[in-house]
């Protein structure tokens, strides 16, 4: 990728941008001012901002249950994802989605799910629709490694492949399916082996380097842009939190959590541009700051923000016409 370092720095401030938002929301949780149940990307950042960075801002992007930072990876705005989660009617949905169905649609952000990798075939449809458009659009979806054992993964890859859709199934492997480690639902080591099965062009990389998921999104990007179909991407990472907020996590060694924040993805890539000189010191303090001075201000207006109108709750049900 480029080395322009305004390019790069904007990748650090999106990265501390999602940071910043899952802390606010962690905080704000603990306080009550955010209900319901909430997943937090903390340590994942680096696949969100480094897989939306090859992509334009008219290509599709599917979530999951853990979105917040696919979202605004993607260009959602960070105070109405916030009054989202804080159930106010400046939310994207009017604050009747919460936390596993967000939409953002002028950004690219087609919806996320609380289902198991239950946006994989609908991000097939956006593939569909995009090839037969012909404009260069594609498609990408992010799933965890649980969702590898779902009937409709498999079905969508064969798809995928069957109708060679410009489509990028991108896995966030973080080594858990919820609480259960990925050597206790597969014998499948590598994720990325299954899309081999369909044909598939696939990749394993380190998740936690911005640069290197950054790399490998590009050539996908390429690829789908150029009618050479699907392709997968399993990234190696870790989430710092719990399944959930407030999950004891009791699943997972406390050497294994340290050992992961060793790696955190945000600080290996500042300690890659400042090993490398790439970009002036005080820029990339100033990226912290002003990310979470915008997380700051998304966490007045979303507080601030009325409530849905009662009135209201049966609208949304259906799309127009």
């Amino acid at each position: 990728m480029s080395k322009d370092p305004n390019q790069l720095l904007s990748i650090l401030h999106r990265m501390w941008l999602i940071r910043a938002f899952e802390e606010k929301v962690s905080d704000l949780y603990a306080r009550k001012e955010v209900l319901g149940l909430i997943h937090l990307g903390i340590g994942q950042e680096a696949v969100a901002v480094g897989a939306c960075q090859a992509l334009r801002r008219d290509d599709y992007v599917f979530g999951g249950h853990r979105s917040h930072g696919h979202a605004i990876a993607k260009g959602a705005d960070p105070r109405r994802l916030l009054a989202e989660l804080a159930g106010r009617s400046t939310g994207y949905c009017a604050g009747k989605g919460g936390s596993m169905h967000i939409v953002a649609m002028e950004a690219g952000f087609v919806t996320a799910t609380g289902v198991v990798g239950g946006t994989i075939p609908l991000a097939l449809g956006a593939a569909l629709v995009a090839k037969q458009k012909g404009q260069g659009q594609i498609a990408m979806v992010f799933f965890g490694d649980g969702a590898a054992q779902a009937g409709h993964f498999h079905e969508s890859l064969n798809m995928a492949s069957l109708w060679q859709l410009p489509v990028i199934f991108v896995c966030e492997n973080n080594g858990y399916a919820e609480f259960t480690p990925l050597s206790a639902h597969t014998v499948v080591p590598r994720l990325a082996n299954h899309a081999r099965t369909y044909s598939i062009p696939d990749v394993t990389v380190d998740g936690n380097d911005v640069l290197a998921v950054t790399e490998a999104v590009e050539r996908a990007v390429q690829a789908a842009r150029s009618t050479k179909g699907p392709s997968f991407i399993e990234c190696l990472t870790y989430r710092l939190r719990g399944h959930y907020e407030g999950d004891p996590a009791k699943y997972r060694e406390l050497s294994e959590l340290s050992d992961w924040k060793t790696k955190d993805p945000i600080q290996r890539f500042i300690k890659i541009l400042k090993d490398r000189n790439l970009v002036p010191d005080r820029a990339i303090q100033e990226a912290e700051k002003t990310g979470r001075g915008v997380v700051e201000e998304a966490a007045n207006f979303a507080l601030s923000s009325p409530w849905p109108n009662p009135e209201e709750v049966d609208s949304q049900v259906f799309a127009p016409n």
